[in-house]
């Protein structure tokens, strides 16, 4: 089965990992010509959060979370190494819940695969804190990579 579609979450959690998540987005996308789709999913008030740090002019326009993603630091690292490697990507940034959005989008964009960084924890830090990489790869469609950032 070829891969046609790839969502890569990026949150900014992700910045000691996000080169690692974009060499193996890179990795998967390059030889199939996949077109990539960048995701950042905000809860309501990290949107809201953005749009006041990213000095949105709301009384002008509406916001959407793809016009607060596109503005995004870390969205910004990510395509222009994608656009450095020839990966066509389009951005999304979804309002909700992390998990359940970012599975939705999954299931809209008709992915392939998705790509997810995240760090390693006790068994305890995920029963206390509960761990998003867990829930999507239970919930997800398709196929789900786990990108760890790096141990040294």
């Amino acid at each position: 089965m070829a891969i046609k579609t790839i969502v890569l979450a990026v949150a900014a959690s992700d910045a000691d990992r996000i080169d690692r998540l974009v060499e193996e987005t890179i990795d998967i996308a390059g030889p199939t010509g996949a077109t990539v789709v960048v995701s950042h999913v905000f809860t309501k008030d990290e949107y809201n959060e953005a749009l006041d740090n990213l000095e949105f002019d709301i009384t002008a326009e509406e916001v959407s979370g793809d016009d607060v993603a596109r503005r995004h630091a870390i969205i910004r690292n990510v395509t222009e190494k994608l656009e450095a490697a020839d990966i066509q990507y389009e951005i999304r940034g979804p309002v909700g819940d992390h998990a359940k959005k970012l599975v939705e989008l999954t299931t809209e964009v008709d992915a392939d695969r998705l790509l997810v960084g995240g760090r390693k924890r006790s068994p305890t830090g995920k029963a206390v804190f509960g761990s998003l990489a867990q829930e999507v790869m239970l919930e997800s469609p398709c196929p789900v990579t786990f990108v760890r950032e790096d141990t040294k």
